[in-house]
This record gives structure tokens, sequence and C-alpha cells, in this order.
């Protein structure tokens, strides 16, 4: 999955990868109706350039929304249930408690002036309607534009229909040089064969191949790319071919439904049998994927491992799959409506159920691979490469939770992905998948035991420290049921964590040393050893042993060092920041403060960027610049409200938060404190940091 976008106010808008050809007349019009509704529907048959017409619409009007254009991508969603979670990370809200989805969302929506794309809504309209319905009622200055192949069936909708593009003819006054049809077929042709050229020899026979595939752009666009080996009229004579077999095959559906399934159909016929069967194999993927990932969940007896690099090479110069390259790599990714043919053709062949397992078994062999590596030098890579496998997580953790039987794959999938839902803002997410795999697993089992302490701290990332405690403790129990010792272990470093949150130092104490006493020799970093002596050196500076709490973090970022780990060594510099602040030495509290926000930058840690600025904010009223930390102090306010429960309900933490809002009112006045807290206030989270930081122009370190 791509990196987060909440970091961005004007929001995550994809890029265009292709020209757009045409469509002004709609584009002139779907602004009119943006301009006077607040929910926009565009319909119309699949490969008729719904998408495609949005995002080049949203291009056009990103700069009249101050809070933003967003686009959230539901093609390859399945689960109903995941669309509210969806669309809030795909606005970037990292909401961190256990608090309803569209409550969360309504409120980081707010008052924003911005539009939200929901792109692909057909197979989930009720759910999608439900949402809307509940955005717009709470966020007046929210629009939404919708794509979807129905509408959304709100009495305050306004539907536009997407037709094909105009054929020769349509207009007898029309030049055919200037028709849209034809003038997408010559770009894309051009794009495919550099020597093409439309004149007064190819013009006929190209009007006649748009006529014929009735202006609809993927069929155009899937025709242009046979110019590689054959002439446009080769093309003619095999599209009246395949035409001539669907006659009668449909008496329901749409003529130009059957020309979309004609031309694909037709380009299917054209590729290597191979070639086909990668196509249809591929459609298990959901978003985009990598080469390696293809090799591993497509190869068998008939498609060789070593074979699949030059079929994904054929496909992509077919334009059936699309290539996409960036600083991580290079990935490929089906269309959706090619993605949806090819699922046909893969049930068709039997192979649903195989191709679903391989796939979840890359996935699962990926998770366990970048759990392994997670505490070591190459942290940044996995952390981006599990972002941008995101989607295919969720495909592949709904195909292990829905088969009958077959639900145990996912408890280990889950919780070696314990790192994605504690340290990448997917807390909610997480404990939702984390709940329905621990239900249909019921029997203890190792794999259980793992789970839970995985939910444990989950919760405890979300502040819910009585559910975390809870979790830890029936971990607790059944790891002595089925003998694992390692569990147990982990079991008690999480109540320990619960312990910390709600304030019972003394218990916080004494679990978390057992944790570092058994975890000592053990050559696994996280999740227990180096957190739990973060996590006790708060508890020491929070009894006053500052010495002692200052040499366990030094340590701790030794180790770190060693390592090349870099999240938890935020950690340690941001709790190392309190230790020295709390002695009296601010300016070097403020050093490690401003290093742990820079490191957490890189991960987006929303949580971990909260409770720095936290700190920053006691640094900067200590400092006499109280302006500032009422600034911070307004910050914290609003961002807290939609990453979870401030100072995730620590009593430690919170008195801390209330002393240094009454210092600053002292300082300021309340006036002068209501108008800074009030401009902080109007500040997301990376604009807070890049303001903690004394850096405005700091970049989003994605």
């Amino acid at each position: 999955m791509a990196t987060p976008t909440g970091w961005r106010r004007e929001g995550n808008l994809p890029a265009e990868l292709t020209s757009f050809i045409g469509r002004t007349r709609l584009l002139a019009n779907l602004k009119r109706h943006l301009n006077e509704s607040r929910l926009v529907t565009v319909t119309g048959i699949g490969g008729v350039g719904k998408s495609r017409t949005v995002l080049r619409l949203a291009h056009q009007v990103r700069t009249h929304y101050p809070d933003g254009v967003w686009f959230a991508d539901l093609a390859r969603l399945q689960d109903a249930g995941m669309v509210k979670h969806t669309i809030a990370s795909a606005l970037g809200i990292a909401d961190q408690s256990s608090r309803a989805e569209s409550e969360s969302l309504s409120e980081w929506v707010g008052e924003r002036d911005m539009l939200l794309i929901i792109d692909t809504c057909e197979h989930l309209v009720q759910g999608c309607a439900e949402l809307v319905h509940e955005l717009l009622e709470a966020a007046p200055n929210l629009k939404v534009l919708a794509t979807s192949r129905q509408s959304l069936h709100l009495p305050y909708e306004h539907v536009v229909p997407v037709p094909p593009l105009q054929v020769p003819g349509d207009d007898p006054a029309e030049s055919l040089f200037t028709n849209e049809s034809v003038q997408l077929f010559a770009a894309r042709a051009g794009a495919s064969v550099p020597d093409f050229v439309l004149d007064e020899e190819s013009i006929a026979p190209v009007a006649e191949l748009c006529r014929r595939l009735d202006g609809i752009p993927l069929a155009i666009e899937l025709a242009a790319v046979r110019l590689r080996a054959l002439s446009v009229e080769q093309i003619l004579g095999l599209l009246a071919d395949r035409f001539s077999l669907l006659a009668g095959a449909s008496r329901t559906a749409l003529p130009r439904h059957q020309t979309l399934r004609a031309a694909i159909g037709w380009s299917h016929e054209l590729c290597e049998p191979a070639e086909r069967l990668l196509w249809a194999r591929l459609s298990v993927f959901a978003g985009d994927f990598e080469l390696d990932a293809a090799r591993f969940v497509c190869s068998d007896g008939r498609l060789p491992s070593e074979e699949i690099t030059d079929l994904v090479t054929g496909l992509v110069e077919k334009s059936i799959l699309l290539i996409r390259s960036n600083h991580a790599g290079v990935r490929y990714k089906l269309i959706d409506t090619l993605a949806e043919y090819g699922e046909e053709w893969l049930d068709k062949l039997g192979q649903s159920e195989q191709m679903r397992q391989r796939h979840l078994e890359y996935y699962l062999s990926l998770a366990q691979r970048s759990e392994d590596a997670w505490s070591g030098p190459r942290q940044i890579y996995w952390f981006v490469r599990m972002r941008q496998e995101h989607d295919n997580v969720r495909v592949a953790l709904e195909h292990s939770l829905k088969a009958p039987g077959k639900s145990a794959p996912a408890l280990t999938l889950l919780s070696s992905l314990w790192f994605m839902w504690v340290c990448c803002g997917f807390a909610r997410e997480g404990r939702l998948y984390l709940e329905r795999a621990l239900e249909a697993n019921p029997t203890v089992s190792k794999e259980r035991c793992k789970a839970l302490w995985v939910l444990s701290y989950v919760k405890s990332a979300q502040g819910d420290s009585a559910g975390a405690l809870q979790a830890a403790e029936k971990c607790s129990t059944e790891a002595v049921r089925v003998g694992d010792s390692r569990a147990v272990i982990l079991a008690s470093k999480m109540q320990g964590t619960a312990a910390l949150l709600q304030g019972d130092l003394q218990k916080a104490s004494a679990l978390l040393g057992v944790a570092i006493e058994f975890n000592t020799d053990n050559k696994e970093l996280n999740p227990g050893l180096l957190p739990a002596i973060v996590e006790l050196s708060i508890v020491l500076t929070t009894q006053g042993e500052l010495y002692e709490a200052e040499s366990l973090l030094q340590d701790c970022l030794q180790v770190c060092r060693e390592r090349g780990e870099l999240w938890l060594s935020s950690h340690a510099q941001w709790a190392l920041a309190g230790t020295r602040l709390a002695s009296g030495r601010a300016d070097e509290a403020l050093q490690n403060t401003r290093e742990a926000l820079r490191i957490k930058r890189h991960f987006h840690d929303t949580l971990g960027m909260l409770m720095a600025l936290e700190t920053a904010a006691r640094i900067f009223a200590m400092s006499d610049q109280i302006e500032l930390a009422s600034q911070l102090l307004g910050a914290l306010h609003q961002n807290w409200r939609t990453a979870g429960l401030p100072q995730l309900g620590a009593p430690w933490m919170t008195d801390v938060h209330d002393q240094c809002v009454r210092e600053c009112k002292r300082g300021l006045g309340e006036l002068a404190f209501k108008d800074a807290f009030e401009e902080g206030a109007r500040l997301d989270l990376d604009e807070a940091s890049a303001l903690a930081l004394e850096d405005p122009d700091a970049p989003d370190e994605s």
C-alpha cells in the first residue's frame, strides 16, 4: 500500500499516468454539478472511463478545496464492514481509539473544506451510501464525488452518467480527425507504435474501428495496442470475427456491455495461451504487486517460474498490466475491468481456490520475513514494503477467515504483522482482524497465544488499558496450558504496559522487570526486550530515579545503533527527553525530542509523534517560549481528538499535560493563551511537528 496520505493538506490524488482525451462537455457539466451539489455520483459501464474522468476533474478543481482532494479506491475491497476503515486509511487518519469508525471520520472531516472521491462503489453500495450520508450530515463543507456502475440512491445525490466517447458520425459536421474516439486511438497508437501516423490513408479504417468499438475508451486502448503486430484493417477483421461469435450470446446484456466484453475477449484471444493463463491467475492480487509475488503465486508445471517475467512483460506490452516505478521499485497492476474478466476465467478453469491459497501462502511468508527483519537495518524498507502490500494482506486475511476450516493461518499472518498494527498507525484495523481471527480459532494453541499478546499490545496503543490487561492475562493462562514460555514472558510484558498506562507503577515495574530479565539473552529485541526497557525507564523517571532511568535508556539506544533499529530508538529518545527534562536539562531534552520526531515522521507514527509533541510543549513552557508551547497544546488538543484517547489515558501523562496548560495560561494570560491555542488547533500533525522542529518548510518524510 502507498505511504499514508493524511500528512499532506492538499490531499492524495494519484498522478495521471496517461494523457486525457476529449470529454470537454462532460467535464464542464461535472464541474457545474459539483458546484451545485454536495454529492455527485458518476455512473457508467465498466471501461467507459468513470475513474479516469473523475481523476482529470479532480486535478482541475483541486485548488478550489483548501483542505485537499482525497481519493479512496474501493475496487478490490471485499468486506463491506471495512468501507469506513478503508476510507479513513485513505484520508491518513491513524485513529488508535476503539470508538466507532464513522465517529472519528466525521470528527476528522469536521469543518474541513475538502472533496472526497470514492472510486468504484457498485459492489458496496449500501455501505458507501450510509457512510456518505453520515459524513455529509456531520461535515458542512465536505463534498463527495463517487464513481459506480449504479447510483447510491440518496435523495440529494446528483447522478451524472458517463457515456462512451463520441464516435465518427455522431456529429455529421465534425471532421473525422477531430473526433475524440479517433484522437484517443491515435494517441494510444502513437504510444504503442511510434511511427504510427493518422493520415488520409488510415483515417477511414480507424474511424470504422472506433465506431465498431462504440467509443468505449478501454476497448479502444486495447485495440491500439494490437498495432504492434497488426494493421488497422487486420484488427477490424479480427474484431468482426469476435463480434460474430458473440452475437446472440446474451439477450439481456446491453449492446455496449457486449462490445466491451467482445473487445476484452478479442484481446484475450490474441494473447498467447500462457499469457491468458497468467492473466487469470494474476486476478487474485489486490491493488499492485511485485514480480516475485507473481512468480510465487502463479507458477506451477504449466507456468514455470522462470517464464513469468517474460509473460508479465508481454501483458504489459498488451496494456493488460500497468507498470508503476518509484523509489521503492517496480510494481504491476491488473486494470480492474480486466481483473474481473480474469477472475471469470480463473473460476472456469477451476483454479480460484488454488490461486487464493497460494496468494495467502506468499503473504504469510512475506509477513514472517518482515517480522524477522523488523528490528534490523532494513526497518524503513519493511515499513514501506508492508504498507504497499496492505491491500493484498487484507485479501489474504479475508480468504483465510472466510474459507471453512482454514482460518488458522489468519492468526499467524496477523500476529506476524504486530509492528504494522502498533507502529504504523493501523491499530484499529489490527484489532478488528485479530478479534475476528481469535473468535474463528477458539482452540488453545501457540498461534492463538501469540495473537492474544499482539491484541494486548494493539489495545494498549489505543489507550484501552483494561482491554489490554484482559487479553494479556488470557494469553498468560493459555500459554501455561500449551507450554509456551515465550508467550508467558510476552504476556508479562504486555501486562506491565497496561499497568503503566493505568498508573500502577509498582505493578508495572515488577512485570516489566520480569520481562527484561527473561529476555536479556534473547536475540529478539522487539516487542519484548527493548520496549520493556523504555517503559521501565518511564516508571523510574516518574518515581524520581533519574540516573537509573537514563542509564537504561543509553544502553537501549546503544543496542538500537548496533542493530540499526530506528522505530524503538525514537521511543527511547522520547523517554530520554523526559528523564533529562526532569533533571533540569531542557536543551538536551529538546535535542532528544526533536530526534524522536524526525524518526517518527519516517514511520508516520501518529501516536509517537503526539507523545513527542507533549514533551516538546513542556520543554518550551519551561524555556519561556510560552506562546509556542500554547500553540503546540492547541495542536495536541485537535490531533488527539482524531487519533485516539488523549495521552492514552495514562495519569502520569495527563497530570503533566494539565500542569503545562495551567503554566501557559499563567504565563500568557487567558486571552493570549486562547489565541495561541486556537492558532495551534488549526495545525495538522505534520505542521505541528515542523513547528516543534522550528522548521516550517520541513518536507514530509513519505
